[in-house]
């Protein structure tokens, strides 16, 4: 009951947190209005290099994962071993 209640209250401060304040709601692009505090992105190119980066993790987070479930050595002393041993 104790942890549900700290649960639930961390989800309430975390709600408030997560959305921009009034004063930055108007000053975005209809886009990111309402998510983002700030100015948010000034030209096209933000949003470009944005999805860049966002291409660059999720194929690092593939790779990562591919390698570390089935890193492709045999050899049972490998370090890798170590790593899926646990």
């Amino acid at each position: 009951m104790k942890k549900r209640f700290y649960l639930l209250l961390v989800g309430m401060l975390l709600g408030q947190i997560i959305y921009a304040c009034p004063a930055c709601e108007q000053q975005p692009p209809k886009i990111t209005r309402g998510l983002v505090h700030g100015a948010g992105p000034n030209s096209q190119w933000d949003f470009v290099i944005v999805a860049i980066i966002a291409a660059i993790t999720l194929m690092t987070l593939f790779f990562s994962l591919k390698y570390l479930i089935k890193p492709g050595e045999k050899d049972k002393d490998h370090i890798k071993q170590t790593v899926l041993s646990f």
